[in-house]
């Protein structure tokens, strides 16, 4: 899933290159500082791509939401949950990812940013053929898969179906289930030499081989089409896992059936994906995913995801191979011109794995002047003679100095033993040393030289905080605290009611003689169980009858004969009628209204909270700075 839901939060870094001037305090909750251009980002990035222009709030009415924010985050950094392995593994890798495009130099020109940007505006339906070649493949060896690749592709010139083949030959685990059909994908989707090939072999064509870090490709073109663009959803989750059983597959699709159903009847789609959703990075914000084109998301999600035509519209339940969804459309944008593009392309263009290598360079040399790196050639020349498989004992001298700090052979040593490199030369692994230490250098510096990436760190940092707390606070105790919830629906039960309704029975008899033996048993008094009982006898199923209470749009059938509708489909009104009455609105029971109560129970809890966290903490505001913020 991080393809899905993880990956794509790249998009949000923008590299800047001033570094940070000191801001002046604006909030101070205990001894937590916030500054004035910290908050102004975070409220010009949530008051920016909002749904509707009403939910736009001024910076003193945004500081009140933020101040509730930050109060449940100093609560859950007081109660140490910021201290535990999970969390510190958790941020760890989102800081692992977020920083990868500030830690390498790729150049581009023009003429690339402009091809990328028409490939933009275009899909490409393929299937391919993979044969892989082993990291450590002689020149000899990979010789032989190239051989045996364009044999193949021989094969499918002469006439040989190319699904046939793929199914025969590929390496690429699915292809036994796809036929090497990878359906439609567009930029920045695949690998660079995947993609060229890609958009540069006419459809109906097969490429020739192409090398990329997997191995050797065979690419068929089977369709271009114009891009969708992308959407923004949000969804619910229920996992279900590669290896689950048959009960535990039903048992997620009865659970997200039973949400849908919660939907249909009014609950909140955002609250459900908070309490509900096991996917816990996009139910903290109530289920919103990143944005995504067809290709970025596999094709059992982006289908009926774009299958979607209006904002708020809720797709059915759908399968997924990670489990079972409900979908949302939140937004839905174009490909935009290109001008507006282009920063995205250039972005994207430095994070391509395939031009890392040689950005790496450019990049580390770079950083080499910048901290003034220096180093000793004479050491340096020693560790040709070296062998890390001989254990040779490395010379006490100072082999570089990066930003005044030196580095000898207590560092190589333990340079060696992080990679785990058994065999070679010291000096083989001398530059990928350097290149190490520089990066690591850079990369504990992104906080203090880039704002904007101190900023999305600490959004994640306190947004991890807030899922689990809140889990533990509101959304995990509003649906076990049984007896709470039971008080809270009795002093509140009003607030969710059925509209008018038909409470009694719709019976559906055999024949039109079945059906006055029907009537004349009601009228003599007999309820329903004992008209079914007695019509029913001698084990022939002559009538069935369905009880229950319906509103309008809920039953075909009540609403023909209730509230004037239409003829239902397949329906025969000489054999199938109701029995029973109109009932004005009343509450409905808490097992009626469980999703939407719980969610009601949690918004109470929630507000009680804050007004305990306001009373615990101390919230100190300079209102002269925050008059002098200009709202969005």
């Amino acid at each position: 899933m991080n393809r899905i839901f993880f990956s794509l939060v790249l998009f949000l870094v923008i590299t800047l290159q001033a570094v940070a001037q000191p801001s002046e305090v604006l909030l101070t909750i205990e001894h937590h500082e916030v500054t004035k251009d910290e908050f102004e980002y975070i409220y010009n990035k949530n008051n920016n791509n909002l749904y509707s222009d009403a939910d736009r709030k001024t910076p003193k009415e945004y500081l009140d939401l933020f101040i509730n924010f930050k109060l449940k985050v100093t609560e859950a950094e007081n109660l140490g949950m910021d201290t535990s392995q999970a969390f510190i593994n958790e941020l760890a890798g989102y800081r692992k990812e977020i920083a990868a495009p500030y830690l390498t130099d790729i150049e581009f020109n023009e003429h690339q940013v402009e091809e990328l940007y028409r490939r933009m505006k275009l899909e490409v339906d393929a299937s391919h053929i993979l044969l892989r070649v082993d990291e450590n493949a002689s020149a000899k060896e990979e010789q032989q898969v190239l051989d045996k690749i364009t044999d193949i592709r021989n094969q499918i010139i002469a006439g040989k179906p190319f699904e046939d083949a793929a199914v025969e030959y590929s390496e690429d685990p699915s292809a036994q289930t796809n036929k090497g059909h990878l359906n439609y994908f567009s930029a920045f989707t695949m690998v660079a030499p995947f993609e060229d090939a890609a958009f540069n072999t006419p459809v109906g064509e097969v490429s020739d081989p192409v090398r990329t870090d997997f191995g050797y490709h065979l690419i068929k073109v089977l369709d271009t089409r114009p891009n969708k663009g992308e959407l923004q959803v949000a969804h619910i989750m229920k996992n279900v896992a590669r290896n689950a059983t048959p009960e535990e597959k039903a048992k997620a699709k009865t659970a997200i059936d039973s949400i849908y159903h919660l939907l249909l009847d009014g609950a909140d789609f955002a609250e459900m994906a908070k309490n509900e959703s096991q996917d816990r990075r996009s139910a903290v914000r109530g289920g919103e995913m990143p944005w995504f084109s067809a290709g970025r998301i596999v094709k059992e999600f982006s289908d009926p995801a774009f299958a979607l035509k209006n904002d708020g519209d809720i797709s059915k339940p759908v399968e997924t191979p990670f489990g079972y969804h409900i979908i949302k459309r939140l937004s839905a944008r174009p490909v935009p011109p290109f001008e507006e593009a282009r920063a995205s392309i250039e972005s994207q263009i430095k994070k391509d794995a395939t031009r890392l290598a040689s950005g790496k360079k450019v990049f580390v040399e770079k950083l080499k002047k910048e901290y003034n790196f220096t180093e000793n050639e004479t050491a340096k020349a020693k560790l040709a003679e070296l062998n890390i498989a001989g254990n040779s004992s490395l010379p006490e001298d100072t082999f570089f100095t990066i930003d005044n700090k030196s580095y000898g052979a207590d560092e190589l040593s333990a340079f060696v033993a992080r990679k785990n490199i058994k065999v070679g030369s010291y000096r083989s692994v001398y530059n990928d040393w350097v290149s190490d230490e520089i990066t690591n250098l850079e990369d504990s510096k992104l906080e203090e030289k880039y704002p904007e990436f101190r900023y999305l760190m600490n959004e994640y940092h306190d947004g991890i905080l807030l899922f689990n707390i809140s889990q533990d606070k509101i959304w995990n105790y509003a649906a076990q605290d049984t007896a709470g919830l039971e008080e809270f629906y009795q002093k509140d039960k009003d607030k969710h009611l059925w509209g008018d309704r038909f409470k009694g029975h719709i019976i559906t008899c055999k024949d039109v003689s079945v059906r006055e033996e029907a009537e004349n048993l009601f009228g003599a008094g007999m309820n329903a169980e004992e008209v079914l009982a007695h019509i029913n006898a001698n084990g022939e199923e002559l009538i069935t009858i369905e009880t229950g209470a319906w509103e309008e749009a809920q039953n075909p059938i009540v609403d023909y004969y209730v509230w004037n509708g239409k003829d239902p489909e397949d329906f025969d009104s000489a054999t199938t009628f109701v029995r029973g009455d109109k009932i004005e609105p009343e509450p409905k029971t808490l097992d009626e209204a469980r999703g939407l109560f719980i969610s009601d129970y949690q918004d109470h809890l929630e507000e009680q909270w804050i007004k305990e966290l306001r009373r615990k903490y101390k919230v100190k505001v300079d209102k002269k700075l925050l008059n002098s913020i200009e709202g969005v």
